[in-house]
């Protein structure tokens, strides 16, 4: 089993800001979180196919708890509150389908993929997507 657990670091992030203007974000909301999100601090734990993943920016801090398989309550990248499922789509990478608890937008989803000693981070929506990568701080 792959092991994710540890303190990550970005060090590239490409389409942030068309995501969050796919999901109708506003210009000047787009600004501030593409600044703070330059910087996120990511510490995961990982206990089997339990997994603990807190996010931290100069702006926001979320955190996810859940199990593979297992619908958990999330929030999308923008803020609105869903219900999501992980699933393991390969050996290495978690495929996490968000289903909208209300309201209607784009589809969403995210992966973590454990790449060598990188963490590739992928946001979606409908057709447009973020891809980050993480290094071990």
């Amino acid at each position: 089993m792959p092991n994710f657990a540890g303190t990550w670091k970005m060090k590239s992030s490409e389409n942030f800001e068309d995501l969050l203007k796919t999901l109708g974000v506003n210009a000047m909301l787009r600004k501030v979180a593409v600044a703070a999100a330059s910087k996120p601090h990511v510490e995961i734990r990982q206990n089997g196919e339990h997994f603990y993943i807190k996010t931290s920016t100069t702006v926001r801090t979320t955190e996810i708890n859940f199990v593979i398989g297992e619908e958990f309550n999330e929030e999308t990248v923008d803020g609105r509150k869903c219900k999501s499922l992980a699933t393991w789509e390969t050996e290495n990478k978690i495929y996490c389908k968000q289903t909208l608890l209300s309201g209607n937008g784009p589809k969403t989803f995210w992966t973590r993929e454990l790449n060598g000693d990188e963490l590739v981070l992928t946001f979606g929506a409908d057709d447009v997507v973020c891809t980050r990568i993480y290094v071990r701080a």
